[in-house]
């Protein structure tokens, strides 16, 4: 399968398509006004303890308050005391941090919604080669390092590098990779965790100490172990910082990236622009005839799969099964498209056979199988749905690029022009026998104001006699549908 990523660059914005055999699979946007901040280690405060719920509040500096669970404080940390770290079993939130407390914490989540940030002491400094563990003194190799040799002989190199500063772990990418190359990564995660100890004793509290690189480097930081054979990046002064970038750190790419000069837009060249606008429907449309409806709501994203125009040619248990099994490989690449995280809840249609309901969870299982974020099927319920999880660790495409309707407030629907009448029919009633007033004055959208003058009119003018006054109607064309205002005159 081949691979390429796609660098759309400019002053304020960066955008990154995967393309994998020339269909769009993952879109990454980063704005400067709105960059994420996983990965950041900050100086915060504690603001607040929370006994109930094992936690703490902690003043980073952001608008809002960050999050800090007893679970993701480790004794290796400044905050707990020299009796907790040789008895850790002891979880009390009270006991490992106070009020008013300087600590030093990093950013594990982005804000979502009206949720801040999610903390943890246990500092992590990712480079290519390695994961460096302040205060840790042990070394872990990734489970994907399969060769019991090869992990037995990365773990002997990089063991000589640890010391009281801390420990490592040994990533994928590290496979095959020499001494010279693993001390290089060692020296550069020591420098730079030197720097952030320097800064935490020189700062203030609700100070960045470190930050993580732009969505750039991060990108290729991450794709590295991916079978790429392009980079393509259409500003020349990133791709100039890229190509130091990538010389240093990961030169295996290096010759892989190129400048895009070509004449029309980047993202043109695979119809991304299209495909991030039908990435924002709730409906998905199958090959088949059949489609998804996704919706993404703040406890969980449901998806339902219906036949559609699909009648199959033989019976409806295959009809039913087919569109089933079609519908997982689509499930999957929405859920990497749009980035959706958190609970997934998904409504296959009913099918009779127990096999074709196991040859439909391995199917799902199978495509998510090249998400290169972590998820968890679980299976059929009782009542017929899977229970999948995917982990969240940044914004859906759908929350970086929208926001809540001004019209319906986020329910997805609004009110009918005859409902609206009504109100404000209402609303003349109630004021009338509240105020002393001797005519009225409605302001309403378009619709609603034509309605009241056309179809509604006589019962406009049965409420003009009931209350024995004149109502008049004024149409405001940047009213929506659900606003109006009745004025006395």
């Amino acid at each position: 399968m081949s691979a390429e990523l796609l660098l759309n660059v400019t002053p304020s914005e960066t955008r990154v398509a995967m393309i994998e055999d020339g269909i769009l699979q993952e879109i990454h946007i980063e704005r400067d006004a709105k960059r994420g901040i996983v990965g950041n280690i900050y100086k915060g405060k504690v603001s607040r303890i929370l006994p109930g719920m094992q936690a703490a509040f902690i003043d980073i500096g952001l608008d809002k308050a960050a999050f800090l669970h007893a679970s993701d404080i480790v004794p290796h940390t400044e905050c707990v005391a020299e009796n907790e770290k040789q008895q850790f079993q002891v979880r009390d939130i009270s006991e490992l941090v106070r009020q008013g407390q300087d600590i030093v914490v990093q950013v594990v989540k982005d804000p979502l919604g009206t949720k801040g940030a999610r903390l943890t002491t246990d500092i992590t400094l990712p480079s290519r080669y390695l994961v460096f563990m302040p205060g840790a003194s042990h070394v872990g190799v990734s489970q994907r390092i399969e060769s019991e040799k090869e992990r037995e002989r990365l773990k002997d190199i990089v063991s000589h590098y640890c010391d009281e500063l801390g420990g490592f772990i040994i990533r994928t990418a590290a496979e095959s990779a020499d001494e010279k190359e693993l001390s290089q990564d060692a020296a550069f995660l020591k420098r730079l965790w030197s720097k952030v100890l320097e800064r935490r004793s020189r700062y203030k509290t609700r100070t960045k100490l470190y930050g993580e690189p732009g969505l750039s480097q991060r990108i290729l930081r991450d794709f590295v172990g991916a079978d790429l054979t392009k980079v393509l990046v259409d500003s020349r002064l990133e791709y100039e910082n890229l190509k130091d970038f990538t010389s240093e750190y990961v030169p295996e790419l290096f010759d892989k990236l190129a400048l895009y000069e070509g004449d029309k837009p980047i993202f043109d060249m695979y119809d991304i622009e299209n495909e991030i606008q039908r990435s924002l429907d709730r409906k998905v449309n199958l090959k088949s005839g059949g489609y998804l409806i996704i919706d993404q709501t703040e406890a969980m994203t449901t998806i339902d799969i219906n036949t559609g125009a699909f009648v199959g040619r033989r019976n409806l248990e295959d009809t039913i099964f087919n569109t089933n099994i079609e519908a997982t490989q689509a499930i999957a690449r929405q859920l990497r498209l749009r980035n959706l995280g958190g609970i997934i809840i998904i409504d296959f249609i009913d099918m009779s056979s127990d096999e074709h309901r196991q040859r439909v969870l391995a199917s799902l299982e199978m495509a998510l199988a090249s998400d290169r974020v972590k998820t968890n099927v679980n299976g059929f319920t009782q009542l017929g749905l899977v229970e999948m999880t995917r982990k969240r660790t940044r914004e859906s495409i759908e929350h970086v690029l929208c926001s809540i309707c001004p019209a319906c407030e986020g329910r997805g629907y609004v009110k009918t022009v005859e409902t609206v009448c009504f109100e404000i029919l209402r609303e003349i009633t109630r004021v009338n026998r509240a105020y002393d007033s001797d005519k009225f004055v409605v302001y309403a959208s378009p619709a609603v104001a034509e309605t009241l003058q056309g179809d509604e009119s006589h019962a406009l003018a049965e409420l003009e006699v009931f209350i024995g006054k004149q109502v008049r109607i004024q149409t405001e064309p940047l009213y929506v549908q659900e606003q109006f205002d009745v004025v006395m005159m």
